[in-house]
C-alpha cells in the first residue's frame, strides 16, 4: 500500500506539470522571452519543450519543468504505477473529441476559410455561429474558386454535416442561392446542410434599413457591408424579430412578419415593404428551408457524445467583435471565442483547440483606426505591394482592404481574449520581395508604452507604433512544404512573430492554393499533449 500511495502522489505531481505545460505553455514561453530566451520551437533532435536561443544556452523556465517531469517519469517507473481507477480525474479526460475552432485574430479576411477547408476533412460536423452573410471566405481548389457567405467552409469535405448555428442570422434567398450555387458547382450538399431552428431572419427590408443608415451617416459612416446585420440583431434584440423554425407554423410566422414589418416602416419613414408579395415568397420556400431545420443544440451535443469530431468556422474578427472590437467601427454579434458557446449551445468543457488565424501583415475594410496602416495609393510603396500581389479586395463587397505592418498588441490582445492554442499564419508569400519587413512592437501615447489594446479610439488613432525592422527574402516559397526549407529571413520573420505573440505558429500560408501551407504538426498546438517536432 505503501509504493501504491506513493505512486499515487507521484502521478498527481506528474500530471500537474503536464497540465502546467498545456495550460499556461504559452504564459511560461512568454516569460522566458521577456527574460531573455528567443523563439519558441520544438527541437525535433529531442522531444522535450524548449524555449532557447542560438547565443544562450542556460536553462529556461519550461525546459527546467521539462526536467521535472523528465525524473518524476523515471521516479514513477521505479515506484510503480497506480491502478488506473485510483487515478485522479482530470479536465483533459475526453479531449480526443473535443470542439476545435477557428477565429479571424485580426479585423477579418486572414483566410480563416481556407484552414478549415484543409481541417474539415478530417471532421464530422462544421458551424457557422455568429454572423450573417457579411462574412465572406473563399476557397480555391485547383482552377475553381468558391465563395461561401453563409454556408461552412466544410461542405466541400462530402462527408461533413454543416451546420448554422442559433447564433447566425440568416438571408434565407442569399443561402438557398449559395446552396444553387454549389449544385451547380457539382457539390452534394442534401442532407449535410442544417440550420438551427433558433436561428433569426434577416429580411431585405433589414438590408434597406441597413443601407440607408449607412448613407446617412455621411463621412461617418461605420462600413457595414449593407447586408441587414446590425438591424436584424436588432430586431432579435428587441424581441419581434423572426426565427428560422417560425416557418414551420405558417399562421404564426405570416402575423409575426406583418407585425415586424409594420414596426419597420413606422420607425424609418420613406421605407416601403410588399407585405403580400414578401409573404408569398417565403410561403413558396418554407417547405424546402424547414426540410433543412433541426433543433442543432440538440444535435451538436449528442454528436459530441458520440465522439464525433466538431470544427467551429468564425466568422470575421475579434477586432470587429460588438463588445471588443474597435468600436463603433465593428459588427454587430461576437465573433470572438464566447460566440461559440452562445452561438452554438455547448458549454466551455467541451472546447478543445483555440487556432487563431493571422495574416504575415495587416488588413481591414471599412472605417476606424488601424495604426499600423501604410498608404495604398503610393506608387512602388509598401502599401501599394500589398494590395496588388495579396489581391485585397473584400470577398462580400468587393472594396479594396486597407493594408498595413502586423501588429503585435493588436495579436496579444486578441490572444488574450480567445486562449489560441496555436496560429495560423497566412499569405506569408505576400512579403516575398520586400528588401525589409517591419513588426509594429508596441503602441506609444504621449511618450508612455500602452499595456494594452486601449477603448477609446481617439487614443488609438494617435498612438506612435514602434517598430522592428527585419531582413526581407526574395526567394519564391510558394511550393516550400516545409518550415526548415523557408529562405532564412522568413524563417526568423516567422519565429519572431512567435516569440512577440507568445502563441506558437503551427499553419503557415505559401500560396493561393488550399494546399498551399506549411503545417508543423499538432506539437504546436499547446492543447494537443503532443510534445517533440513534426517538421
Amino acid at each position: 500500500n505503501e509504493s501504491i500511495d506513493d505512486a499515487y502522489s507521484i502521478t498527481t505531481i506528474k500530471m500537474i506539470f503536464r497540465n502546467l505545460f498545456l495550460t499556461h505553455g504559452r504564459t511560461l514561453g512568454a516569460a522566458a522571452a521577456a527574460g531573455g530566451a528567443g523563439a519558441f520551437y520544438m527541437n525535433s533532435n529531442d522531444s522535450k519543450l524548449q524555449t532557447t536561443t542560438k547565443c544562450d544556452d542556460s536553462p529556461t523556465i519550461m525546459g527546467v519543468l521539462q526536467d521535472i517531469s523528465t525524473r518524476l517519469t523515471n521516479l514513477e517507473s521505479m515506484v510503480g504505477t497506480p491502478p488506473a481507477a485510483m487515478l485522479p480525474p482530470t479536465a483533459t479526460t475526453n479531449r480526443s473529441n473535443g470542439i476545435d475552432v477557428v477565429l479571424g485574430a485580426q479585423w477579418g479576411d486572414e483566410g480563416k476559410g481556407k484552414l478549415v477547408d484543409i481541417l474539415s476533412q478530417e471532421y464530422d460536423v462544421c458551424a457557422r455561429v455568429a454572423g450573417g452573410s457579411n462574412a465572406g471566405h473563399t476557397i480555391v481548389v485547383g482552377n475553381k474558386k468558391y465563395k461561401f457567405h453563409l454556408i461552412p467552409s466544410g461542405i466541400l469535405n462530402e462527408k461533413a454535416t454543416c451546420i448554422v448555428g442559433n447564433g447566425v442570422v440568416i438571408h434565407l434567398p442569399g443561402f438557398l442561392n449559395e446552396l444553387d450555387a454549389l449544385s451547380g458547382a457539382g457539390i452534394d450538399y442534401q442532407g449535410r446542410v442544417l440550420l438551427s431552428d433558433r436561428a433569426h431572419l434577416v429580411f431585405d427590408f433589414h438590408q434597406q434599413v441597413d443601407g440607408s443608415q449607412e448613407d446617412k451617416l455621411g463621412r461617418h459612416k461605420i462600413g457595414t457591408t449593407k447586408k441587414g446585420i446590425g438591424p436584424a440583431y436588432a430586431s432579435k434584440i428587441s424581441r419581434n424579430g423572426l426565427r428560422v423554425g417560425d416557418l414551420q407554423d405558417w399562421a404564426t410566422f405570416e402575423r409575426r412578419f406583418i407585425a415586424l414589418a409594420e414596426s419597420q416602416i413606422m420607425s424609418h419613414p420613406g421605407l416601403e415593404i410588399d407585405i403580400p408579395a414578401q409573404l408569398a415568397y417565403y410561403k413558396s420556400i418554407s417547405d424546402r428551408v424547414n426540410g433543412m431545420t433541426v433543433d442543432t443544440i440538440q444535435y451538436t451535443n449528442q454528436a459530441f457524445k458520440d465522439g464525433k469530431k466538431i470544427l467551429v468556422e468564425g466568422a470575421n474578427a475579434t477586432m470587429l467583435d460588438i463588445d471588443f472590437g474597435t468600436y463603433p467601427f465593428v459588427t454587430s454579434s461576437n465573433p470572438s471565442v464566447g460566440s461559440v458557446l452562445t452561438g452554438l449551445g455547448v458549454s466551455p468543457c467541451k472546447l478543445r483547440s483555440i487556432y487563431g488565424t493571422v495574416k504575415a501583415y495587416c488588413t481591414r475594410v471599412g472605417e476606424g483606426p488601424f495604426p499600423t496602416e501604410l498608404d495604398n495609393e503610393v506608387v512602388g510603396g509598401v502599401g501599394q505591394h500589398l494590395s496588388s500581389v495579396g489581391a485585397e479586395y473584400g470577398t462580400t463587397t468587393g472594396r479594396p482592404r486597407r493594408c498595413g505592418w502586423l501588429d503585435i498588441p493588436q495579436m496579444q490582445y486578441s490572444a488574450l481574449i480567445n486562449g489560441f492554442s496555436s496560429l495560423n499564419l497566412t499569405k506569408l508569400d505576400v512579403l516575398t520581395g520586400l528588401p525589409e519587413v517591419k513588426i509594429g512592437k508596441a503602441y506609444k501615447h504621449k511618450g508612455a508604452y500602452l499595456p494594452s489594446m486601449p477603448a477609446s479610439l481617439q487614443v488609438l488613432s494617435n498612438v506612435e507604433v514602434e517598430y522592428e525592422v527585419l531582413p526581407g527574402w526574395t526567394e519564391d516559397i510558394s511550393t516550400v512544404q516545409h518550415f526548415s526549407d523557408l529562405p532564412v529571413n522568413c524563417q526568423l520573420y516567422v519565429l519572431r512573430v512567435q516569440e512577440l505573440v507568445g502563441v506558437p505558429i503551427r499553419w503557415i500560408g505559401v500560396g493561393p492554393n488550399r494546399l498551399d501551407v506549411i503545417d508543423r504538426g499538432e506539437s504546436y498546438d499547446l492543447q494537443s499533449g503532443v510534445t517533440g517536432s513534426s517538421e
